[in-house]
């Protein structure tokens, strides 16, 4: 089992690298995933996730989660092949918490590829952040 520290991660990087892993059969544990940061200006990323989030009906979804672990979590299902039964199985094995729960105190796994240091721009906001603005109460 693996886990992984998401704070200072970019999103969509660390999404692909934890992807993998999962296919490859690994199962997956990040923490901390309302530190994780989304690339892009403020007033875009506040828009786009809006966007998403009221895009569709209570009754016949799609359904666009509130919460920083469940966006966490539906955009790493969004590079997984969840409809086939090898996806289903790969994100059965993934489990995203808003901080640190009190039965993991392992060493957590860094993830040099989704660093905030390859970030080629200074402008990104905490999912955290994110989330609190589409209305969650974590």
């Amino acid at each position: 089992m693996t886990i992984i520290d998401a704070s200072g991660l970019i999103l969509g990087r660390l999404s692909s690298e934890v992807s993998k892993r999962l296919l490859n059969g690994e199962s997956v544990v990040i923490v901390n995933s309302k530190d994780c940061l989304v690339s892009g200006s403020k007033n875009f990323i506040f828009s786009m996730y809006k966007i998403k989030r009221d895009r569709g009906s209570k009754e016949r979804g799609p359904y666009f989660p509130r919460m920083p672990d469940m966006i966490l979590r539906r955009t790493i299902r969004g590079m997984l092949p969840y409809k086939k039964s090898r996806g289903r199985e790969a994100y059965r094995h993934l489990k995203v918490y808003v901080g640190v729960p009190d039965g993991l105190n392992e060493t957590f796994e860094s993830v040099s590829s989704a660093s905030y240091s390859r970030l080629g721009t200074m402008k990104y906001v905490r999912l955290g952040d994110v989330s609190k603005k589409l209305g969650s109460k974590f």
